[in-house]
């Protein structure tokens, strides 16, 4: 638990989250429910034995393709359009107790495909979960439909093309396009085709890179066309690049507790927010997978807090960077500062008083 005098500040802080894998919302408590809905047998690893010898075994990855392991198989349980409904609204609930105003969020059609899943059920429970989000929350959101780098390039071009039939991202269903999964091992630039083609339908580009892999994987991905880099904690070993990123505005969605659970940093304090902060490197804090991580967004702004005590005032331009940053029209992103400024004013207030 934060410490902080600025607890509170932080915690009633508005918030945009932009990496946060739907799936990765997929609490052990979850997983067995829908087990248990859909008539569906559990592995017969005895870490499937309860929720509590799951949720122990999360704490314990040895690193990203062990996590991507459970992730991957604790999906079998989403079969029907109302399961997919039903886990994003799970994680719609949660982030805006936290504080959450607007959400970006990530779906893997690819693997669901895999399980005989279509296209239309994935994407119909997921848009479901966001609407009812907008009607009952009043979040905003948009929907990131990201590939998996660990199968192969047709796979994704399957998915995509699906995408394209159906015109989601004309009809405002689908918001943008991202990659995910194992970074190193895979070519760099293996969606290359499918970006050029994205890019020139004017859709969104997004791409993990530099959480494991070194900064070449972040300078690929903006040459295919990326606008934002999902993590990029590695972008500090390259000092050229990371003022061009800076010039750019490029945004990174630096997931603190991720990259701890994951070993690419021994403790948050290794993640370089303040060094982002000191070259004007724009950032969003966010939770990636907390069902898996031990935390969703707000864990992560309090630990990032204990980290490196920051101050109103740096607060203040992370939540103003993460609303300017996010795909939404300026009207919403007028609304969202207003917030933020009048968050500020009240505290600042309080302070005097």
């Amino acid at each position: 638990m934060c410490q902080s005098p600025l607890h509170e500040f932080i915690k009633g802080l508005p918030k945009c989250e932009h990496h946060v894998h739907l799936e990765g919302c997929l609490t052990p408590e979850l997983i067995f429910e829908l087990a248990a809905r859909n008539g569906i047998s559990l592995p017969t690893d005895p870490v499937y034995t309860s929720i509590s010898t799951l949720s122990k075994r999360y704490e314990h990855f040895t690193s990203l393709d062990d996590f991507l392991h459970f992730y991957f198989e604790g999906m079998a349980v989403l079969r029907n359009e109302q399961d997919f409904a039903d886990l994003a609204w799970s994680y719609f609930q949660k982030a805006h107790s936290d504080g959450v105003h607007h959400a970006e969020v990530f779906f893997d059609p690819q693997v669901h495909k895999d399980r005989s899943i279509p296209y239309e059920t994935i994407v119909g429970g997921f848009s479901k979960g966001c609407q009812r989000a907008e009607k009952e929350l009043g979040l905003s959101t948009r929907l990131i439909l990201c590939f998996v780098r660990h199968l192969p390039v047709d796979s994704a071009r399957g998915v995509y093309n699906e995408l394209v039939a159906s015109k989601h991202f004309e009809a405002d269903v689908v918001h943008g396009l991202g990659w995910s999964s194992s970074e190193v091992g895979p070519p760099k630039d293996m969606f290359r085709d499918i970006y050029a083609d994205a890019k020139e339908s004017g859709i969104p580009l997004t791409a993990h890179a530099g959480e494991e892999g070194d900064p070449t994987y972040i300078s690929t991905a903006l040459e295919l066309g990326a606008t934002r880099i999902d993590h990029g904690i590695r972008l500090v070993e390259d000092e050229e690049l990371m003022k061009r990123i800076a010039r750019q505005g490029t945004l990174l969605t630096v997931c603190p507790l991720s990259n701890v659970r994951l070993r690419c940093v021994q403790s948050v304090k290794e993640v370089p927010i303040r060094k982002f902060l000191e070259a004007g490197v724009k950032f969003s804090i966010n939770s990636d997978d907390p069902a898996y991580f031990g935390g969703y967004i707000l864990d992560n702004y309090y630990a990032v807090q204990e980290a490196f005590e920051l101050n109103v005032l740096e607060w203040r331009i992370i939540a103003e960077n993460s609303v300017q940053e996010s795909w939404i029209p300026d009207e919403r992103k007028a609304v969202l500062l207003e917030k933020i400024e009048k968050h500020v004013k009240e505290y600042m207030h309080t302070l005097s008083a």
